[in-house]
């Protein structure tokens, strides 16, 4: 089953949907030096993720300048993982994962060549379209197919993020066949602010389209033939 994660979460009403609509993770992004609607203070990023029940993962979306930054934020803000974005190498990403109780995502650009680097020191790997201020949420889809390939060569989950909406999720999941689907701008009625509706029916498209990659699977383990 494909995992989902919505993130730039900023308002409590829409981390709740989120989670009552079924999604694994959501994410809340704090301290970056891009202009965005969807930062949120250190201290507002600790009372949603706080708030996130057991059994869904909290993250914390940030771009530190140093791996101190990095620990320094995470500490005060306990998320059960930390989604670097920019800024810090892959030596600095696996030196960061040894210093914070949560586990660490790294994110690289789906046209970067770096992701094998990252896969090694990181619990994760999220592949998204950056802007070139280094952030995602661009509202922009990439080569799927090249991502499919990191998914087939890799050995860490991979989550799919970049332009996802409800309406091309499914296509996505049955393109790259990703560990998780990850959603900011496409699930939103306005910067910042979630759609409830496009947030319920995007965790439906994302979790059906990865079933069915699931039965097909199974069947061909079997030795049978899907229709």
């Amino acid at each position: 089953m494909t995992r989902v994660k919505v993130c730039g979460t900023t308002r409590v009403e829409d981390r709740d949907a989120a989670v009552a609509a079924g999604a694994d993770a959501v994410g809340v992004i704090s301290e970056v030096p891009v202009d965005t609607p969807r930062e949120v203070d250190p201290e507002t990023a600790a009372d949603l993720l706080a708030g996130v029940p057991p059994l869904v993962t909290a993250v914390l979306v940030t771009m530190p300048d140093s791996v101190q930054d990095a620990v320094t934020l995470a500490e005060r803000v306990r998320p059960d993982a930390v989604q670097v974005h920019g800024g810090l190498d892959p030596a600095e990403v696996g030196a960061l994962r040894q210093r914070v109780d949560a586990q660490v995502l790294a994110v690289t650009d789906a046209e970067s060549d770096d992701a094998a680097d990252y896969a090694a020191v990181a619990d994760a790997l999220l592949v998204d379209s950056v802007g070139e201020d280094g952030g995602g949420g661009t509202g922009e889809t990439h080569d799927w197919e090249r991502t499919r390939d990191l998914v087939a060569d890799l050995d860490v989950p991979v989550l799919l993020a970049g332009g996802l909406t409800p309406d091309n999720v499914g296509e996505a999941v049955e393109t790259v066949e990703p560990f998780g689907v990850d959603v900011a701008s496409g699930v939103e009625s306005a910067g910042g602010v979630k759609d409830r509706d496009a947030v319920e029916r995007f965790v439906a498209a994302a979790t059906a389209a990865g079933a069915d990659g699931d039965a097909s699977a199974d069947a061909a383990d079997a030795g049978e033939v899907s229709p």
